[in-house]
């Protein structure tokens, strides 16, 4: 069921974005070569507790994992894209890394995701970051009242398009409100004014996310991390935002943290 969010609940919603938005920053600036996986977990989870927050994903398990996630953030490194479960490593000079977070904050829950490489970056790696947050910046320019979920969607495409990349639908963006995961999806790729129209209060993630010369994946042994299939980078950006009348309001936005 889609659910639409009142004036005052959306401004409920501002605190677990700011929270997660707050928390990225913080771990993005924090985590450089050497770090390990589970030394992210582990800040992450004092910074949850710190916060009164609860996270979306300790106890996370859906039909596609192989069993409850057991950490509070997805680590992606390099092939890995989606649901990367902290391990232990060490990260080496040019890994790309993606955070995924999601919390809920007094009942309401934000989700974001950001790429980025320690150490000497490649500049395909850049190139391929960048890709994703532009076509993120896209489809929320896109997501205004009287647009469908299909004009968002067509508007990643047509970043990702205009790379030459190819795009998996299987995972994408969705509703957010009392949990992290509800109607509607938002896939990656699609028609213009097709989908449910765009409504004010309609809260949603939206997640860009592409590999480098593959859109099919492979599951780790973990029952989690997903992977390209032909062992190409892949990289992830993810806000969470509100539709109204004003235009969008991103309650995940970290450009002021920076």
């Amino acid at each position: 069921m889609i659910e639409l969010r009142t004036p005052a609940e959306i401004e409920q919603m501002r605190p677990a974005g700011r929270f997660v938005a707050e928390t990225l920053a913080t771990l993005k600036d924090e985590t450089r070569v050497g770090t390990n996986l589970l030394a992210i977990d582990r800040r992450a989870h004092e910074l949850i507790r710190r916060a009164g927050a609860e996270s979306c994903y300790i106890d996370y398990h859906p039909s596609f994992g192989a069993s409850p996630f057991g950490k509070v953030i997805c680590t992606s490194i390099n092939d890995a894209v989606l649901h990367g479960l902290p391990h232990d490593y060490a990260l080496r000079d040019g890994d790309l890394v993606t955070l995924d977070f999601a919390v809920s904050v007094d009942g309401w829950v934000a989700d974001s995701a950001v790429s980025f490489v320690v150490g000497t970056p490649r500049d395909e790696d850049l190139k391929l970051i960048d890709t994703t947050e532009r076509a993120l910046d896209a489809a929320i320019a896109a997501a205004t009242v009287g647009n469908r979920i299909g004009d968002i969607s067509a508007a990643i495409a047509a970043v990702a398009h205009g790379e030459g990349l190819s795009i998996n639908t299987d995972f994408g963006g969705h509703g957010v409100g009392r949990i992290m995961h509800g109607d509607p999806h938002v896939p990656n790729d699609g028609r213009p004014g097709r989908g449910f129209p765009l409504k004010p209060g309609l809260v949603i993630a939206i997640e860009p996310w592409f590999l480098q010369t593959t859109d099919e994946l492979v599951t780790d042994p973990d029952g989690w991390t997903l992977r390209s299939v032909d062992g190409s980078r892949g990289a992830h950006s993810e806000h969470t935002i509100a539709i109204t009348e004003d235009g969008p309001v991103v309650f995940t936005d970290r450009s002021h943290l920076s």
